[in-house]
């Protein structure tokens, strides 16, 4: 006998799990049966089926719903890389990252993170725009300015940006705390620390 339970999940359908009823054995006696228990569940996880903004939608049952997906527009970036003295120029649809949809067409970023943490990535938006919602790593001062991060950044338009150098961004966004400037390497400081161990 089959038994479906269902669990109450945070996606836009439910799990399901599947229940046998099979008869319990001891442990310790495996061919006598157990006389207070008259079966056992042994449940099967089903994955949550959930729709996000990078997927087409799924049913409940499994099968595609029956709306027909509309297709998404894309857009033209150029990234202008001041690092390798290159021009990129490809097309990135709106609902896709700026920096994978490169890597997939074999266009080598800058990056280190890919979840917006950090500025390796970061960009100077010459025209166009962009959305970053998860872009954590540079400030909203710096977004206002016109700095973008290519991994967690969806083009709105097309857009053509400048790579940056990301001691650069990051001195723009933390150098206002160093009072005296870029920290310098201190070799007898080091020394010191090194002969303590």
């Amino acid at each position: 006998m089959d038994l479906i339970v269902s669990c109450s999940c945070s996606s836009t359908s439910s799990s399901l799990f599947r229940a046998k009823s099979t008869p319990l054995q001891s442990s310790f006696f495996p061919s006598i049966s157990n006389p207070f228990a008259t079966s056992t569940r042994r449940l099967k996880w089903v994955p949550p089926r959930t729709k996000s903004e990078l997927q087409t939608p799924v049913g409940v049952n499994g099968r595609s719903t029956s709306v027909t997906p509309t297709a998404v527009p894309t857009h033209k970036v150029t990234v202008h890389d001041r690092q390798r003295g290159v021009v990129h120029e490809f097309v990135v649809p709106e609902d896709q990252y700026i920096l994978h949809t490169a890597e997939s067409q074999d266009i080598t970023l800058p990056f280190a993170c890919r979840h917006g943490c950090c500025t390796s990535c970061a960009v100077r938006v010459k025209s166009g725009q962009l959305r970053q919602p998860e872009a954590l790593g540079i400030s909203t001062e710096l977004k206002d300015k016109g700095y973008a991060l290519l991994c967690v950044g969806f083009p709105s338009s097309d857009l053509e940006v400048e790579t940056q150098d990301e001691d650069e961004v990051y001195w723009l966004q933390f150098g206002r705390y160093f009072a005296r400037g870029p920290i310098e390497r201190d070799d007898y400081a080091l020394e010191l620390a090194m002969a303590d161990e």
